[in-house]
């Protein structure tokens, strides 16, 4: 790689942070490095130093073998890296009652089959979601850059985490609160089987007002997802779980979701995220409530 170029200013930044130019510029594949780049690169997360703990020769110990992770993944990588630096997280944990909403999916699947419409928990979750940011929307909203001007967000779109064979994308249900659940539904199942097939425009990626990942088709009881910037909140979804709940005269079984909601905890407090949940699960319990 040629020289990088960087101002006196941001080489004397990088001094002070510990962070090696020309090995960041190595890092984002760049001839040419701003402040920004020093605040959001790989190395600010672990200066030049701190590199010294990934420097192993594993072969020492044992038969290793070398995979290089694709463009795709070590891009991602860097942003996971940053944003876990960057953000001050909480993750709140919780459950909410999804007896009613297996019981309607159940009502409506003649009705899915005759549209073709594969109509999953994942729709209800979405609807609950978009209702949710329109009577919380501090959790519509993004921080400046700066970290002193919150923006609020007249819209509502919905980030879908799709695991694929190239690396996690994150395609975009728009205008998911003005959407009815079959399209939201449709939309998911092509967002999804496009993502696999690495066809999702740019255009539908990027921009959501928060994003849900899901969990329930493989497994688990809870985790802490890594809230997406520049978003403010991410929600997390493992498998339901039927469970006996005490209504006063004796235990019932209960289906229940296992909920993960991390946020970013200079805009939103511990409160305001435990009242949040509760409105998105009263959704979930009465999803009749949702589509009205």
């Amino acid at each position: 790689m040629s020289e990088v170029i960087a101002s006196p200013s941001v080489r004397a930044l990088a001094g002070r942070m510990g962070v090696d130019i020309a090995q960041l510029a190595k890092d984002l594949d760049r001839t040419t490095i701003a402040r920004e780049d020093l605040e959001r690169g790989p190395s600010a997360a672990a200066p030049a130093g701190d590199r010294s703990f990934w420097e192993v020769d594993h072969g020492h110990y044992g038969p290793v073998r070398e995979e290089p992770l694709s463009r795709f993944a070590q891009v991602a990588a860097r942003n996971l890296a940053a944003a876990q630096a960057l953000i001050p997280a909480v993750t709140h944990h919780d459950h909410a009652d999804v007896t009613a909403v297996e019981a309607f999916r159940a009502e409506l699947k003649p009705e899915a089959r005759a549209r073709g419409v594969k109509l999953t928990a994942l729709a209800f979750h979405v609807k609950a979601l978009a209702r949710s940011l329109r009577d919380f929307p501090r959790f519509n909203a993004s921080l400046s850059a700066d970290a002193k001007t919150l923006i609020l967000k007249d819209y509502v779109h919905i980030g879908i985490a799709v695991d694929t064979a190239h690396g996690l994308m994150v395609p975009v249900v728009r205008d998911a609160d003005r959407k009815g659940l079959w399209q939201i539904a449709a939309e998911i199942a092509d967002l999804a089987a496009r993502a696999q097939d690495r066809k999702v425009r740019p255009e539908e990626m990027g921009g959501a007002s928060i994003t849900v990942t899901n969990l329930g088709g493989i497994g688990g009881t809870g985790f802490t997802p890594i809230v997406n910037p520049p978003e403010v909140a991410i929600l997390g979804i493992t498998r339901t779980e039927v469970r006996p709940m005490w209504d006063g005269d004796g235990f019932r079984p209960v289906a229940m979701v296992p909920l993960d909601l991390s946020y970013d905890h200079r805009v939103i407090n511990g409160a305001e995220a435990a009242r949040f949940m509760v409105g998105f699960a009263h959704f979930l319990a009465e999803p009749l409530r949702m589509l009205i």
